[in-house]
């Protein structure tokens, strides 16, 4: 069995026995899901690049050391470590984390498409940077579960956890930032229709 088709348990195993090409695996499966979230967040993609390579040290250490607790979610627990080194930076720098993205990376370009025509691709990424702009519109706390839970696949639990807040409280914000995209869409396509 290749280790592509390996879980991300025996993997884990495999790098503890010995096998680094395991970990490297790992590291390959998540890396657009982790450096994408990082990146929304830190919205420097240097910086992104350092908190991930920081994120998989502090994994491979945390391995290392027998201290993970393997419940089968080594990508909500990786993306945690990724969450507290990117706070632990900004308390560093004194700073507020702001969500955002530049015309440097894509958050889109992680997603696979089927063959589509010029025309079809230009709607779409015409679409994405549209959507990119309204969910730099939304407060920081919505911002935040919206790319977690969408960009990280992080239940709602997770989030609460990564977040330090209730999960209604989690709900709640991800309620009210589709609301509010929801809203804006609506606005636009009115500002078009009477533009």
């Amino acid at each position: 069995m290749t280790l592509q088709k390996k879980t991300d348990r025996q993997l884990i195993h495999l790098y503890l026995a010995g096998n680094d090409t395991a970990i490297e695996e790992l590291v390959h499966r998540y890396k657009s899901k982790i450096y994408t979230s990082i990146y929304l967040l830190v919205k420097d993609p240097y910086l992104a690049e350092d908190l991930f390579q920081d994120t998989f040290i502090k994994v491979i250490s945390t391995l290392q050391a027998g201290r993970y607790n393997d419940e089968g979610k080594f990508l909500p627990w990786a993306m945690r470590i990724a969450h507290n080194l990117v706070i632990d930076y900004y308390r560093k720098e004194k700073r507020t984390p702001l969500i955002a993205n530049s015309d440097g990376f894509d958050i889109f370009d992680v997603l696979p498409f089927y063959d589509e025509s010029t025309e079809e691709r230009m709607i779409r990424q015409q679409t994405h940077r549209d959507l990119r702009k309204m969910i730099q519109l939304l407060p920081d706390d919505q911002k935040e579960v919206l790319i977690m839970r969408h960009y990280g696949d992080m239940s709602f639990k997770e989030i609460a956890e990564v977040t330090d807040v209730s999960i209604n409280t989690a709900l709640g914000r991800m309620r009210y930032a589709l609301n509010n995209l929801r809203k804006m869409i609506s606005g636009s396509e009115v500002a078009l229709k009477t533009g």
